[in-house]
């Protein structure tokens, strides 16, 4: 099967903004009083949005609450808007991957969870300008991941059918949303979850660095 476009997950995928994230939400927690969380623990607390990271990171009582829920997101937002280039960068070989992709007319595009300002920012600064088609992220009034509303919207701007579209992330909920979009699940080794969870929630194929999409993945834009 020859694929026309790809769809990159941020977090863990282009980028590795664990220390960030997670120096953010314990500044968040610092400031009530809270306990906080080793960055390790962060591997799995992210990916699902800004609200879940919440929800998943408070004292449960806290957590159980809809307005202090929202009352820890915005200062958890601010704080985060300050670093959120502190720390991250893109993975070895990511850049060189998009700049080949791009010479082969690939059409590029990012979908994430991370809240759209976020991802926005990040994208811009940390990437060659015209990089990607498209950068969309956690937007009000539109589903999330592993929803697959979202990265279809994507694939139709981008004019290619689902099934000619490989979808690179690095947890369960990217490899949920490729086979819900009707995407080629392409798991990365190198972000923030296991193999063994890659595998399990349908990855297809299991990339070691960045540079193996383009030995393992037929992708050629010369139909697009």
């Amino acid at each position: 099967m020859q694929y026309k476009a790809v769809i990159f997950d941020l977090d863990g995928t282009l980028v590795d903004s664990l220390a960030d994230l997670s120096d953010s939400v314990n500044l968040m927690l610092e400031s009530y009083g809270f306990p906080t969380h080793e960055m390790e623990q962060y591997r799995y607390f992210v990916g699902n949005g800004s609200k879940k990271l919440m929800e998943r990171t408070l004292p449960r009582d806290k957590a159980a609450s809809a307005e202090f829920v929202e009352e820890a997101l915005v200062k958890y937002k601010a704080i985060y808007k300050e670093r959120l280039l502190e720390k991250t960068r893109p993975y070895n070989g990511v850049r060189e991957l998009l700049a080949e992709l791009k010479s082969r007319g690939i059409p590029l595009a990012v979908c994430t969870n991370k809240h759209n300002d976020a991802a926005l920012t990040i994208v811009k600064i940390l990437f060659a300008p015209g990089t990607f088609e498209e950068v969309l992220g956690d937007r009000p009034g539109f589903p999330k991941k592993p929803n697959p509303a979202t990265p279809l919207e994507i694939a139709s701007h981008l004019g290619v059918k689902p099934d000619e579209v490989a979808y690179l992330g690095d947890t369960s909920v990217d490899m949920e949303t490729a086979v819900h979009a009707g995407f080629l699940p392409v798991g990365v080794l190198w972000g923030f979850r296991p193999e063994k969870e890659l595998i399990e929630s349908g990855a297809k194929i299991l990339l070691k660095k960045p540079s193996e999409l383009l030995e393992k993945v037929d992708i050629d834009a010369c139909s697009v």
